[in-house]
């Protein structure tokens, strides 16, 4: 009887670690081969539902990185402090090195759009009046060594978008300041 539990358990162990390694297989980027640089003006669209940040250029899809976020409830940022990524139409304000997170494309929210949303939602009493908005959100990676958080979808930012540090470096490499990201859900 002990030997029959023993090899149920065994078995469970087995399907549950294929079912960890079938999410994180599924969620390693991918790359147009066909072109080896991206070409024209290029823009970026993450998409919350799917963990993903596409990039796009003149002839299209160009690649795909997998991506987490702050919340693990991924609706549009409300106010600050919620921990949850804003939704909308963004730019890339600055790049720059980060001593924690490696790098940080630094994004321009609160955007006229933004405040709108937030406006709104205080006039219909959604949030406090005394609420604020928020700032500081960017595209940033993970501590260092630490790819996993990615793989296994650990949403831990304040309401960013991170993604694996090599990611981020070739991400960091190919788009400019100015270049639009559009984030929905």
């Amino acid at each position: 009887m002990k030997s029959k539990w023993l090899i149920a358990g065994l078995v469970v162990v087995a399907v549950s670690g294929l079912a960890a390694f079938k999410t994180i297989e599924r969620r390693v980027f991918k790359k147009n081969l066909l072109r080896s640089k991206p070409v024209g003006e290029l823009y970026l669209i993450v998409d919350k539902s799917d963990y993903e940040l596409k990039v796009y250029d003149a002839e299209g899809w160009y690649a795909t990185y997998p991506v987490v976020f702050g919340n693990k409830d991924l609706s549009d940022k409300l106010i600050e402090g919620d921990r949850r990524t804003p939704e909308g139409t963004f730019k890339i304000l600055s790049k720059r090195p980060h001593q924690k997170w490696h790098k940080m494309l630094m994004l321009d929210y609160p955007t006229a759009e933004s405040y709108a949303k937030f406006k709104e939602r205080k006039t219909k009493g959604i949030i406090p009046q005394s609420a604020k908005i928020g700032g500081g959100i960017a595209i940033h990676g993970t501590w260092p060594h630490d790819d996993l958080v990615v793989d296994d979808f650990t949403n831990w930012t304040n309401g960013c978008v991170a993604l694996k540090n090599e990611d981020l470096d070739e991400l960091d490499a190919i788009v400019d300041i100015g270049t639009k990201v559009i984030i929905q859900r």
